[in-house]
């Protein structure tokens, strides 16, 4: 490295694409990228002084903030960080953008266009205000991510103000094509627009997200001026230096659903063949007087490299953190209107999680119509089942997944727990809820189930 090279902190406790991307583009713009992570991260106080370990001149804050149960532990660890050193994305910032209706209030408040919304604390007010919406309006929770916790709702029915332990609030549903439902991700840095791309509902889903297999468009040459220039005033409203604004197309123009500070490459390079890395590595950059060619930023943003970058910290062996889950397991499962106990079958062999059609309709997982493809069709026959948004509460975990809904009535338990829930956790075969303690000290060992 040069002596003018400057030392970027990615501050990321994960290892996601984009995170390694970043790294990656800090290098290969001739700079000095710094992982900054548990293995290796430290703020030193000593004798007045303060020091980041390892030193850095600015950091890129890429904490997941959403996929965590307590976002206030690693806001304040962005806030410890930022505090001495520059920061894009300032937790500020991300915490208001995280929060999707204080997202919607703000912008608001700026005069940009966003779907009619309500939040209220209580059921009563909640459930008073819905009839504003229609018949069919959009169910969120304020934090979530990937498409999970969003529902589109029958409001002729009542709705809660929580999820689990997360706030919800209803949004009017802006939809102008039935057939095809879309939206329009805009990928902003610094005070351009990197790419957009159009995302396509995947079929059996109204949803738009990558994440949930949504197809993608590019859209960066020809977007509407009024998508563009609403992208670019909604970021820097927000106070964010990179993110992936999110605008749906209604009859009278376009509106933000939601401005996202950790939003993901994948599907915008995939759309546009452009990688939003060198854009962000170059503002950090230069926000500390470094220099980088923008012949530079156009070659590496060809190639979205996400393998692992030279600066990752070696990983601590860690064989003993995860939580054990039973064999069998009580878990509280909950949908839009309602939440209930039951019991869970772990099962390592299933991608997905899944839940009985009618234990389904009763906690609210989606609508009805989705439901009935299931009670018509058959599994062995090969159809598509349908899919609805559920948050399983396991000890004091909380997990948002998008679960598949068959008619499991002739199985002996209602929600079978897929890899999506059981990556976290080691898969105690001893142990089942519906079986006593004396019983279970007895037997020693579990009988295999057909499923």
């Amino acid at each position: 490295m040069s002596s003018d090279s400057v030392r970027v902190g990615v501050l990321s406790l994960h290892n996601s694409k984009e995170t390694k991307a970043i790294c990656n583009a800090v290098e290969d713009l001739g700079h000095e990228p710094v992982w900054l992570r548990e293995e290796n991260a430290a703020v030193s106080v000593e004798d007045g002084e303060v020091a980041v370990e390892p030193a850095v001149d600015v950091i890129a804050n890429r904490l997941l903030l959403s996929n965590t149960d307590q976002p206030a532990e690693l806001l304040g660890l962005a806030a410890t960080f930022e505090r001495i050193r520059p920061m894009l994305n300032e937790p500020n910032a991300v915490l208001a953008s995280i929060h999707k209706f204080a997202t919607a209030a703000t912008l608001a408040d700026w005069n940009i266009r966003v779907p009619d919304a309500l939040l209220a604390l209580s059921n009563d007010r909640l459930n008073e205000g819905r009839e504003r919406f229609g018949d069919v309006g959009v169910y969120k929770t304020a934090i979530g991510t990937h498409g999970g916790g969003t529902w589109k709702v029958d409001l002729t029915e009542r709705v809660n103000p929580k999820v689990g332990n997360r706030q919800a609030f209803l949004q009017r549903l802006i939809d102008r094509d039935d057939e095809k439902h879309r939206d329009l991700r805009v990928y902003v840095v610094g005070d351009e627009i990197v790419g957009s791309m159009y995302r396509y509902a995947p079929e059996g889903d109204w949803r738009t997200n990558v994440a949930l297999g949504g197809a993608v468009e590019d859209a960066t040459d020809d977007m509407p001026q009024e998508a563009a220039d609403t992208a670019l005033y909604a970021a820097e409203v927000m106070g964010l230096d990179y993110a992936g604004v999110d605008l749906v197309e209604g009859y009278d123009g376009w509106y933000v659903l939601e401005v996202n500070p950790t939003a993901g490459f994948k599907g915008l390079f995939e759309a546009t063949g452009t990688s939003p890395a060198p854009h962000i590595a170059k503002l950090a950059i230069e926000t500390v007087g470094g220099e980088v060619e923008d012949e530079a930023v156009e070659r590496v943003a060809a190639t979205l490299d996400d393998s692992r970058p030279s600066c990752a910290p070696a990983p601590k062996p860690t064989p003993s953190e995860q939580p054990d889950i039973g064999y069998i397991e009580e878990v509280v499962v909950t949908g839009t209107s309602g939440s209930t106990q039951a019991l869970a079958k772990s099962d390592t062999g299933a991608t997905r999680t899944s839940i009985d059609t009618q234990l389904a309709a009763e906690i609210g997982a989606g609508p009805i119509k989705s439901m009935t493809r299931v009670k018509s069709g058959s599994v062995k026959g090969g159809k598509a089942r349908p899919v609805v948004d559920l948050v399983i509460g396991i000890g004091g975990n909380q997990h948002t997944v998008t679960a598949s809904v068959e008619d499991r009535e002739h199985m002996e338990y209602p929600l079978l727990l897929g890899r999506d829930i059981l990556t976290d956790y080691r898969v105690d075969v001893r142990r089942r809820a519906d079986r006593d303690e004396a019983e279970r000290d007895e037997a020693g060992e579990i009988l295999e189930e057909e499923e």
